[in-house]
């Protein structure tokens, strides 16, 4: 009984997470109980969430803030088409902004759907520096970071009632997923991702060092409380820019001046 049971369960796992399929792009990611089709479906789920919630999440309308959308997406198709990101034309990457300037902060869902609020646009200096924090987001989804990290939050089961249409499921995951804190290994992956997708552009590949630059010299005083279980902010500054060093990144554009415009822009 006790090997039929064990047969019983592998052959689910397996059911769901297809690793019964050697596929490249999963290579060094870990394990996921969850397909890159489910990854999708539960990003549009949980996308669908938030943009229907413009009290908690007031998204700002792409048609009345055309520019600054325009400038935003034009720096994710820059990353996105610098060859390094695998899961490029599988996942959405749909990308919004949220009007919160109290809220240092960014996120991305399953199947690359990019929330950015205006508080860490408007904290942020230059181009170079906004493109490092959105390959981190970007890093996470393609490293499938969030699915296997919910997975040992809340279990396969809560998971697939998302994926049923259970709204209570779906709130209380959404509820987690903006505020997810991601394991230190998952934070350096996604900040090692990060300036590999830089370094196939002409920006400074330690873009995203600028952030954790910024929230160093406040003395803290300015550290977002998702942070707090994160690597040290001087030691992923250290990462970034060696990271750049070592493999030999020969970008240097930062684009300030076009970024402040953008700045501007926003409400």
């Amino acid at each position: 009984m006790k090997f039929n049971t064990f047969i019983v369960i592998g052959l689910t796992a397996l059911t769901i997470s297809g690793c019964g399929v050697i596929n490249e792009k999963n290579k060094g990611k870990g394990v996921n109980l969850f397909t890159v089709q489910q990854d999708k479906e539960l990003g549009a789920q949980v996308a669908g969430e938030i943009d229907g919630n413009p009290a908690q999440y007031p998204v700002l309308d792409p048609n009345q803030h055309k520019d600054v959308y325009a400038y935003v997406n034009k720096v994710r198709d820059k990353i996105l088409n610098a060859g390094g990101v695998d899961y490029k034309d599988e996942f959405e990457w749909r990308l919004r902004i949220i009007h919160d300037d109290n809220t240092l902060n960014a996120f991305c869902t399953p199947g690359g759907y990019i929330y950015i609020y205006t508080g860490i646009l408007k904290f942020l200096d230059s181009e170079d520096q906004f493109a490092g924090v959105l390959g981190h987001e970007i890093a996470h989804a393609d490293m499938r970071h969030s699915t296997r990290q919910m997975t040992s939050m809340f279990g396969v089961e809560v998971l697939l009632q998302v994926l049923a249409g259970d709204r209570a499921a779906l709130a209380s995951v959404t509820g987690q997923l903006v505020g997810l804190k991601f394991s230190r290994k998952h934070e350096t992956e996604a900040d090692q991702k990060s300036v590999e997708y830089l370094c196939g552009t002409d920006y400074n590949a330690y873009g995203g060092a600028g952030f954790f630059q910024k929230i160093q010299d406040a003395g803290g005083s300015n550290v977002p409380e998702f942070l707090s279980t994160h690597p040290d902010p001087g030691n992923r500054i250290e990462h970034f820019h060696e990271a750049a060093i070592g493999l030999a990144c020969q970008g240097n554009k930062d684009y300030k001046t076009e970024y402040q415009l953008m700045v501007s822009k926003l409400p």
